[in-house]
Protein backbone atom coordinates (compact mmCIF):
# COMPACT_ATOMS: atom_id res chain seq x y z
CA UNK A 1 0.00 0.00 0.00
CA UNK A 2 3.20 2.36 0.51
CA UNK A 3 3.74 2.36 -3.35
CA UNK A 4 0.65 3.13 -3.94
CA UNK A 5 0.39 6.27 -1.56
CA UNK A 6 3.67 7.30 -2.86
CA UNK A 7 2.75 7.43 -6.25
CA UNK A 8 -0.18 8.92 -6.09
CA UNK A 9 1.42 11.57 -3.80
CA UNK A 10 3.80 12.12 -6.64
CA UNK A 11 1.01 12.44 -9.44
CA UNK A 12 -1.76 14.35 -7.09
CA UNK A 13 0.77 16.46 -4.54
CA UNK A 14 -1.54 15.22 -2.05
CA UNK A 15 -0.10 15.15 1.56
CA UNK A 16 0.21 11.40 3.08
CA UNK A 17 -2.77 11.41 4.92
CA UNK A 18 -5.44 12.63 2.76
CA UNK A 19 -4.13 9.85 0.26
CA UNK A 20 -4.48 7.33 2.89
CA UNK A 21 -7.81 8.93 3.71
CA UNK A 22 -9.00 8.50 -0.17
CA UNK A 23 -7.31 4.84 -0.36
CA UNK A 24 -8.89 3.71 2.96
CA UNK A 25 -12.41 5.28 1.16
CA UNK A 26 -11.96 3.57 -1.71
CA UNK A 27 -11.06 0.12 -0.18
CA UNK A 28 -14.15 0.25 2.18
CA UNK A 29 -16.61 0.39 -1.31
CA UNK A 30 -14.22 -1.99 -2.71
CA UNK A 31 -14.90 -4.38 0.14
CA UNK A 32 -18.86 -3.36 0.49
CA UNK A 33 -19.53 -4.13 -3.09
CA UNK A 34 -16.79 -7.09 -4.28
CA UNK A 35 -17.34 -10.94 -2.64
CA UNK A 36 -15.10 -11.45 0.00
CA UNK A 37 -12.78 -13.63 -1.69
CA UNK A 38 -12.23 -11.00 -4.18
CA UNK A 39 -12.49 -7.70 -1.75
CA UNK A 40 -9.21 -9.66 -0.07
CA UNK A 41 -7.32 -10.34 -2.78
CA UNK A 42 -7.84 -6.78 -3.28
CA UNK A 43 -6.74 -6.05 0.51
CA UNK A 44 -3.72 -8.29 0.24
CA UNK A 45 -2.67 -7.15 -3.63
CA UNK A 46 -2.46 -3.25 -1.92
CA UNK A 47 -0.84 -4.91 0.83
CA UNK A 48 -3.30 -4.11 3.65
CA UNK A 49 -4.19 -7.84 4.96
CA UNK A 50 -5.55 -6.68 7.96
CA UNK A 51 -8.83 -6.88 7.45
CA UNK A 52 -8.68 -10.39 5.50
CA UNK A 53 -8.48 -12.65 8.76
CA UNK A 54 -11.85 -10.94 9.84
CA UNK A 55 -13.88 -11.83 6.87
CA UNK A 56 -15.97 -14.80 6.51
CA UNK A 57 -13.67 -17.36 4.59
CA UNK A 58 -10.70 -16.37 6.38
CA UNK A 59 -7.45 -17.37 4.60
CA UNK A 60 -6.92 -15.74 1.02
CA UNK A 61 -7.08 -17.56 -2.55
CA UNK A 62 -7.99 -20.59 -3.84
CA UNK A 63 -6.04 -23.03 -1.57
CA UNK A 64 -7.06 -21.25 1.22
CA UNK A 65 -10.91 -22.59 0.16
CA UNK A 66 -9.66 -25.52 -0.79
CA UNK A 67 -8.46 -26.51 2.56
CA UNK A 68 -11.29 -25.07 4.51
CA UNK A 69 -13.51 -27.74 1.88
CA UNK A 70 -11.37 -30.51 2.75
CA UNK A 71 -11.38 -30.21 6.50
CA UNK A 72 -15.61 -29.72 6.11
CA UNK A 73 -16.06 -32.51 4.19
CA UNK A 74 -13.32 -34.66 6.33
CA UNK A 75 -15.22 -33.87 9.59
CA UNK A 76 -18.43 -34.83 8.07
CA UNK A 77 -17.34 -37.93 6.84
CA UNK A 78 -15.55 -39.08 10.07
CA UNK A 79 -12.02 -38.00 9.04
CA UNK A 80 -9.29 -36.12 10.98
Amino acid sequence: MEQLIAQLQEKTGLGADQIKSVVSGVMDFLGDKLPGPIADQVRKFLGDDSEAAESPGGELGSEGLLDQAKDMLGGLLGGD
